[in-house]
């Protein structure tokens, strides 16, 4: 097992709400090919998308598997954004579902939502009314049975469900799926990926077939080749991070399905490719 600095790490409250849906008027965005669509996107209850289920074949764009949330207060999601991560538990504390549990599962950049997965009886009592408390803990957390594996967004919890193992100087982590830097788009540039993720651009089909991407599901943990993204998103040979699926597929160019980081490292984090490398099978209940 794993050395880590989790019984140095404060568990602390945040509160968010379900963020409605929003759009602008008439509705159409333009996507790579040029067409024009009104699709559903980001923000609301999720109710037939789970984690597990392929985020790729969707008639819609970004989607948020579950509930997406924020906290109205803008310093306040400011906080939720970079303190909860993947894996917290999550409760309801308001309405007809009050006192269900859930996880967070992501974190998605621009819009500024968390996203908790709940069991389906859970949604479907949800309103977009509701609050939830988020016991929030991970940030901070270090792997100490090694050095150069920069650890962020991760539930200490999970990252012992994840059972990765070390390999002389190196970690070796379960991915469903690897990417190769050519691939990852929006939100390069970003400062910090300590909240938020970045995008995998999914327009080159023949790319995307031979990689096999289009096989992605929602809460898969992948593997992005040449990024070390502990300071934000930057290419460097032989460099490896690992993330975890947030969102759906996009018709935007330059997006894609997004990747929230757990982990990113200049030389010391490795792979295998599982099928089970998914949050359906670490958290504690079927999504």
């Amino acid at each position: 097992m794993l050395r880590t600095n989790e019984d140095k790490l404060p568990i602390i409250s945040l509160v968010a709400q379900t963020e409605h849906p929003k759009m602008k008027l008439p509705g159409y965005y333009v996507g790579y090919d040029g067409q024009g669509r009104i699709l559903c996107g980001t923000g609301g209850i999720t109710y037939n998308y789970f984690i597990g289920d392929n985020c790729c074949d969707i008639a819609g764009d970004h989607i948020e598997p579950g509930c997406s949330c924020f906290n109205a207060d803008e310093r306040s999601n400011a906080a939720l954004q970079a303190l909860s991560c993947i894996g917290n538990e999550a409760i309801v504390i308001s309405g007809e579902a009050k006192g269900h549990r859930g996880y967070v599962t992501g974190k998605h950049g621009g819009v500024d939502h968390v996203m908790i997965a709940f069991k389906k009886e859970t949604l479907e009592k949800l309103t977009l009314h509701d609050e939830f408390l988020i016991k929030a803990k991970g940030q901070g957390l270090e792997i100490l049975s090694l050095k150069g594996v920069d650890v962020f967004n991760l539930d200490p919890d999970l990252l012992k469900a994840m059972d990765p193992k070390l390999d002389n100087e190196r970690l070796i982590v379960d991915v469903a799926k690897v990417i190769p830097a050519h691939l990852m788009g929006s939100g390069l540039g970003s400062t910090s990926l300590k909240s938020g993720d970045y995008d995998i651009m999914m327009h080159d089909t023949k790319e995307v077939e031979r990689l096999g991407l289009k096989e992605l599901r929602f809460g898969d943990i992948v593997a992005i080749e040449d990024h070390y993204a502990t300071y934000g998103p930057d290419y460097l040979k032989g460099a490896v991070s690992i993330g975890v699926i947030v969102h759906s597929d996009s018709y935007s160019s330059g997006h894609g399905p997004g990747v929230s980081i757990i982990m990113s490292s200049k030389e010391n984090l490795g792979y295998t490719i599982s099928e089970k490398a998914n949050l359906k099978n670490y958290l504690n209940f079927i999504c």
